[in-house]
């Protein structure tokens, strides 16, 4: 009996214990329902509970990431350096990058600049000029699947620091024609965060080259001038732009290889990528393809056969015809419309496309990350922007300066000549050459082809370094100003003072234009990345960049030079009657076709996202069980099953 008792005692207790811990849950259960009775501060009570227990779960979770990746040390295989891995993370690793995108972007920014002057100092026709500029769109489009293919299944970090070894090398051999070249050396006369670093850089590049650019006739006019050498030496270095790319784009090399594979930081970034809800085609999931030249064709294949990637790749393309079309043409257009020398141009140029390209992508990005924007919400905020550019460009048709008389060109020498003929009765004897083109204004506000067609025959230089002119037998009218030494001055070199002040209303248009046509870079490229496989993500951002280099990068310069070609009123003959640069522009031509091809882009791509638009909608019905279910969403349901 005393023996089945004591059998039974040890059940009985562990009973009541257990009996006993159930009140204490039922206590701390009743405890919480208290604190949401009662009053607001056991309310704000409950709150630091619950966040407590969140940041705890946090701490938990960062822990667990670093101990898996406590193996991944920055360094140089053997060398690791200990107090810089605390560095060694994905926004350290972007510091760097965006660094060597923003020097690849000067260097883009001077070579346009470079080859706008070759061409005029060596007499290139348009298409050798043309052929020229788009050799690195070219051979670009030649490696940049096989580059995106292969490079996405490897070490993205090991193709990054060869690339900018590869960059710096490229941008060194820019500077090695003009330091072998005689002619030029006796002269010395030349001229999202990771997008949005290229643009600046672009842009940083034409605003330091700018002071560079001489047009030929300071070369021809100023060659023979005694201090021409001491006063512009520092211009014969100019080509030292390039060697400082250079040595920033190795500088970058050894930092980006110390970077571990996979970067810290990752690991939290990805599962927050899955949250958000993306559609991707049945043919595209579970595609198991190898690393062959035959997978890799039969992967392009199923890319291009998916009509919403080929619609809005298609719209990136129009994007980047307009911007990168636009921003070689904007220096041109600004010369000639509003009447300013090539220098200012070039710097008004780049500093409106600094701030502007760089704010509208910035922006862009952010907007669509702060408001968490889904793929239909994308679409209609690339067609809703690219509507508000249409208008802006619009706009700037009714901006312009009446063109300033041009004696042979759009006035007739007072009556004496004819329009269309720099030649005439006050100049015929001094056998005047049109292919040297040194632009003087006169006392009676005429331009004037160059001193010779003014019928000067005298000149000098005033303390102020400017070349004046006197005894100009085709100028006759205006007002006489005598100089310090008592010579009547007649011309002066240079173009006339337009008198018109719509130049910065142009700019701020043309700012804001930018602004809203870079608004749409983030949101298409979150798109495209949203409409294909994991897998397929970094072919899909290669066959991207094919499509966007020949439908966009190379036909935009071509479609601008168009511009100029047919807004073309005078151009450069040479001694063997080959014709060069253009001259003289008809600025009411060129404004039209201008501000006609720049709402052309904007409306392709706003026909393309919404083609875009239109399959995502459908297609979204047919996949529907694809797609995963928004965390906003389960929020909602939760909340719903809670109440019932």
């Amino acid at each position: 009996m005393q023996a089945a008792l004591r059998g039974v005692e040890p059940q009985a207790s562990q009973a009541q214990r257990r009996e006993s811990a159930v009140p204490g849950e039922a206590k701390k259960a009743r405890k919480k329902l208290q604190y949401m009775r009662m009053s607001p501060a056991n309310l704000v009570t409950l709150r630091s509970l619950l966040k407590k227990k969140r940041n705890k779960s946090a701490i938990a979770k960062r822990s667990g990431e670093q101990s898996k990746n406590s193996n991944e040390v920055s360094g140089l295989d053997c060398v690791v350096i200990p107090n810089c891995q605390r560095f060694n993370n994905i926004n350290c690793f972007l510091i760097f990058f965006c660094i060597l995108t923003i020097a690849q972007g000067i260097a883009f920014g001077l070579v346009d600049l470079s080859i706008d002057t070759f061409r005029r100092d060596s007499s290139l026709n348009v298409i050798a000029s043309m052929l020229l500029s788009l050799v690195y769109d070219i051979s670009s489009c030649l490696i940049a699947v096989f580059i995106a293919y292969y490079g996405g299944r490897g070490n993205k970090l090991k193709w990054i620091t060869v690339s900018s070894i590869l960059i710096g090398f490229g941008s060194l051999l820019f500077a090695f024609p003009y330091l072998g070249n005689e002619n030029y050396r006796s002269y010395g006369e030349t001229e999202g965060f990771a997008d949005a670093s290229g643009i600046i850089g672009y842009a940083l590049g034409y605003a330091i080259g700018a002071p560079l650019i001489k047009t030929f006739e300071d070369i021809i006019f100023d060659a023979s001038a005694e201090d021409s050498a001491d006063s512009h030496a520092w211009l014969r270095t100019w080509w030292i732009r390039f060697v400082f790319v250079s040595i920033i784009s190795w500088s970058t090399s050894i930092p980006l290889s110390c970077f571990s594979h996979p970067l810290q930081g990752t690991t939290r970034i990805k599962p927050e990528e899955h949250k958000m809800p993306y559609f991707v085609d049945k043919k595209q999931k579970d595609q198991e393809l190898g690393t062959s030249i035959k997978d890799l064709f039969a992967s392009i294949l199923i890319l291009i056969k998916t009509p919403i990637f080929v619609s809005l790749a298609l719209a990136r393309a129009s994007e980047s015809l307009l911007i990168i079309g636009a921003s070689a043409f904007l220096p041109i257009y600004v010369e000639n419309q509003f009447m300013v020398t090539p220098t200012k141009a070039a710097t008004l140029s780049g500093l409106v496309l600094i701030p502007g390209a760089a704010l509208g992508q910035l922006l862009g990005g952010i907007i669509v990350s702060k408001l968490q924007i889904y793929c239909k919400g994308l679409l209609t905020f690339i067609m809703v922007t690219s509507m508000i550019t249409v208008v802006l460009v619009i706009f700037m048709i009714f901006v312009y300066c009446n063109p300033m008389p041009f004696a042979g060109i759009n006035e007739d020498y007072g009556g004496t000549g004819q329009s269309g003929n720099l030649t005439a009765p006050c100049n015929s004897h001094c056998g005047c050459s049109p292919s040297f083109y040194s632009t003087v204004c006169g006392r009676d506000d005429v331009e004037y082809f160059s001193p010779c067609f003014a019928g000067c025959t005298h000149s000098k230089k005033l303390e102020n370094n400017q070349k004046t002119y006197f005894n100009c037998s085709c100028i006759n009218e205006g007002l006489i100003t005598p100089d310090d030494q008592g010579d009547f001055i007649d011309a002066r070199s240079g173009i006339c003072n337009a008198k018109c002040s719509k130049l910065p209303l142009f700019l701020v248009l043309t700012f804001c234009a930018i602004v809203f046509a870079d608004f749409a870079d983030v949101p298409n490229l979150l798109t495209i990345l949203r409409v294909v496989s994991d897998k397929q993500r970094c072919l899909a951002l290669g066959v991207t960049y094919v499509i966007l280099r020949l439908f966009g990068s190379i036909p935009g310069p071509i479609a601008f030079k168009i511009i100029g070609e047919t807004s073309c009123t005078f151009r450069d003959t040479g001694h063997c009657g080959i014709k060069g640069s253009c001259w003289i522009y008809d600025t009411t031509k060129m404004a039209y076709l201008f501000v006609g091809i720049c709402s052309f882009c904007k409306v392709f791509t706003i026909i393309f996202t919404a083609i875009g638009f239109g399959l995502y909608t459908y297609l979204l019905k047919e996949n529907s069980d694809i797609l995963p279910v928004p965390a906003k969403n389960l929020k909602i349901e939760k909340k719903k099953n809670m109440n019932l």
